[in-house]
């Protein structure tokens, strides 16, 4: 099952955990436009200086494709960001070619997994090949993208409820959590950097950690534990540290070690490595475990998002070396 299967199932997980993440950015960008919109209107700046980043950067960045989108478009604008980003080919990380991709990883699974797998992937792709770019502002934004979130989450109820839990469940469900711990990383730090030139240690980035919580579907769990003491500390220690909100770092890192010990080898040399990246995903965890709502006080330049992105970047490293052929599947 190893190599060429692996690789298909570690990616189907992280692709469409991807796209999910995708529309959650856009969720992102128009929480914060809405609050630059009430700021113009409370009597704050009328534009942005002349060398003041587009705020259409912040879903560019925060996928990592600034030198890509630049080199296709050259300037940025709404339409533009929104068809890059969803329905673009040509980019690898557009949704569409995340849906795609695993999709086509499915595909060759077919056999393995249940089939109402593939019935939810393929009309989930079906139904977004057909869409243009009018489509996504026909209606709403908003509405376009949740319908999106429906869809991943679909799946993810599905294969919830139907799969063995055997070595195909835990690679799925490792690249899931790979990717929604990486993702969750990537919004913070996105957003922060869209705050002000303090990061998130000053007044008026709380709108800014608001709409992280709103990206994530945290706004309300989060009012459960600290009810009207909201701080920018206590924000970012609930979306990185609380062990019970489901998209939070430290949720995905301690689903992800579970995971990891649940798939079962036989050859030693494999299963020698596979030891391994349990004890990277342990040190990880174990990090984790050790921070306290004081470190996110003295965190002035981001630091322990920096490294927790780094620690993602080099468990997928690591992941691949392990169990992949590189080209045998679509990654």
């Amino acid at each position: 099952m190893l190599n060429r299967n692996a690789e298909a199932l570690f990616w189907i997980g992280r692709y469409m955990e991807r796209a999910e993440n995708h529309a959650r950015l856009i969720d992102v960008h128009y929480h914060l436009q809405a609050e630059d919109e009430r700021m113009l209107e409370a009597g704050g700046p009328e534009e942005e200086s002349a060398d003041a980043p587009c705020k259409w950067t912040r879903i560019v960045d925060a996928l990592g494709s600034r030198e890509s989108y630049e080199a296709q478009y050259g300037s940025y604008s709404e339409p533009d960001v929104l068809y890059y980003t969803t329905l673009d080919r040509d980019n690898a990380n557009s949704l569409v070619s995340c849906v795609s991709h695993a999709r086509g990883n499915l595909r060759t699974l077919r056999e393995k997994v249940p089939s109402e797998l593939w019935d939810t992937i393929n009309s989930f792709y079906l139904w977004l090949r057909e869409k243009q770019p009018e489509d996504l502002m026909k209606e709403s934004p908003h509405l376009f993208y949740g319908r999106i979130k429906e869809w991943t989450a679909l799946f993810q109820g599905i294969s919830q409820s139907v799969m063995p839990r055997e070595n195909e469940w835990h690679f799925i469900e490792c690249g899931r959590y790979l990717e929604r711990a990486e993702n969750t990383l990537r919004i913070i730090k996105a957003v922060g950097n869209a705050a002000s030139g303090d990061g998130w240690n000053n007044a008026g980035a709380y709108p800014y950690l608001q709409a992280v919580l709103k990206s994530v579907s945290g706004y309300q769990s989060f009012r459960r534990y600290y009810a009207d003491g909201m701080s920018v500390e206590s924000l970012v220690e609930f979306v990185i540290l609380n062990p019970a909100f489901p998209r939070s770092v430290h949720f995905a890192f301690h689903t992800l070690d579970g995971h990891m010990r649940q798939i079962e080898l036989q050859d030693k040399q494999l299963k020698s490595a596979h030891d391994r990246i349990i004890r990277q995903v342990g040190k990880v965890t174990a990090d984790l475990d050790c921070l306290e709502h004081e470190d996110m006080v003295i965190d002035r330049n981001g630091s322990i998002v920096g490294h927790l992105l780094e620690a993602c970047q080099t468990l997928g490293t690591l992941f691949a070396k392990t169990f992949f052929r590189m080209g045998e599947a679509s990654a």
